[in-house]
């Protein structure tokens, strides 16, 4: 089974994915293959880079093939993406600041980019 997580609660990138899922994917027992993250809001702090969740997780997707990806516009509003807010959505927004292999787009770019492995199932935390 294959799944892709949206982070969009506040603190969902603290609590669920620091303390569950990405302790379960680092020991190999998550029991589904996770093929994309897209993180909202405050989450998108954790793909700082030199945040000690977001170094983990890059680690991880990495090496498990997991696409990471930030909202442009919420990218932007903290100071992790280059662009214009005109630019939202259209793919021209580039991360500045993440996390090693980070993206950053808006649903078109995620939807592009998961269809190439599509999840089964898409759960927002």
């Amino acid at each position: 089974m294959k799944v892709a997580y949206i982070f969009k609660s506040p603190m969902a990138s603290v609590y669920e994915l620091a303390t569950m899922i990405l302790p379960q994917l680092e020991k190999g027992i998550h029991g589904a293959q996770v093929v994309g993250m897209m993180f909202f809001d405050d989450n998108v702090f954790a793909l700082r880079q030199g945040d000690p969740i977001g170094e983990r997780l890059a680690k991880v997707a990495a090496e498990q093939g997991i696409l990471i990806m930030a909202c442009d516009q919420c990218a932007l509003r903290r100071q992790l993406a280059e662009g214009e807010f005109s630019g939202c959505g259209a793919g021209s927004v580039q991360p500045k600041g993440m996390i090693e292999g980070a993206k950053v787009g808006c649903f078109p770019q995620l939807y592009e980019a998961l269809s190439h492995n599509p999840p089964d199932y898409v759960i927002s935390l």
